[in-house]
């Protein structure tokens, strides 16, 4: 007798749960989100924003006045108001917020607010409020503590964030060269920079050929096994590739400095900017002793 076709067809309870992720698809999504976020810094670099069109040497003396001045405030006043510069900075240079959000400020919220609360408890103050059970104290002198250094963290996170979004990063490696960055410091952290992206690339590549060989799932072992064995491969890769990349720069006439074909040329608008720069650190200096 045949079954009719308007019965449900019987299916399995384990079937319907959403298969777990092996170590293969994790490892190759992290690496696209590695580089997406590469992707997208490109893309807000060349954006026609404010800080775009400002000279990169004036964006990396000013911002970093900026931290500094951050850093060093005793005024919670001060750095809310530096804190406010930089979200303005951020909305005139067409800075996602919501990525700045999610990207940012959360991850520094959790990691600094991790730090920051044992410091409610042990600075010594006027007690507030005590701890249900465990009666600790909680301070108006721990909690002004803990905003300072969660403020403070944002706020210098926030500028340093926009530098790096809105500079290429070969323009931000030349104009540290103003600030008598030593050479060798700036070719390595260039040469980092690049290899990072050419051994994800790699990476990703490697686990996605993988990937498409693979027929139902690994156990823990082979995991492992196979998680060591692509960690050996990349470091040959790559100790051959540096190697490879050095000689062809000595055939090319490297000899210690990093020229780039962007020659920086301060306009009106870029002193200008500084100006501002320097005014703002000044009076966050002044006003935040």
């Amino acid at each position: 007798m045949l079954q009719s076709t308007s019965e449900a067809p019987l299916v399995h309870p384990k079937s319907k749960r959403k298969r777990r992720q092996g170590f293969i698809e994790r490892t190759v999504r992290s690496l696209a989100d590695v580089l997406e976020q590469a992707l997208f810094a490109e893309e807000v670099a060349k954006a026609d924003g404010l800080l775009q069109s400002i000279d990169p040497r004036v964006k990396v003396v000013g911002l970093l006045l900026l931290v500094v001045a951050t850093a060093s405030a005793h005024s919670l006043s001060i750095i809310l108001a530096l804190f406010a510069l930089a979200l303005a900075l951020a909305l005139l240079s067409h800075v996602p917020i919501r990525r700045l959000a999610t990207r940012v400020w959360i991850g520094v919220l959790f990691f600094t607010g991790s730090i920051a609360l044992p410091a409610i408890f042990i600075t010594p103050g006027v007690a507030l409020v005590h701890v249900p059970l465990l009666h600790w104290p909680i301070t108006a002198q721990g909690i002004k503590a803990a905003l300072y250094l969660l403020t403070r963290v944002e706020t210098a996170t926030t500028l340093s964030v926009l530098l790096v979004l809105c500079t290429p990063w070969n323009q931000v490696l030349k104009a540290l060269r103003v600030l008598r960055v030593p050479v060798v410091f700036v070719v390595i952290l260039g040469m980092t920079y690049r290899y990072i992206f050419v051994l994800l690339q790699t990476a990703a590549d490697m686990f996605e050929s993988r990937q498409s060989r693979l027929v139902g799932r690994l156990d823990g072992q082979e995991q492992r096994r196979l998680a060591a064995a692509s960690v050996g491969v990349l470091l040959g890769k790559s100790l051959q590739l540096s190697s490879d990349i050095y000689l062809a720069m000595l055939a090319r006439g490297y000899r210690g400095e990093v020229y780039t074909l962007d020659d920086f040329k301060a306009q009106p608008r870029d002193w200008l900017a500084l100006g501002g720069f320097v005014i703002v650190a000044l009076f966050a200096f002044w006003f935040g002793r």
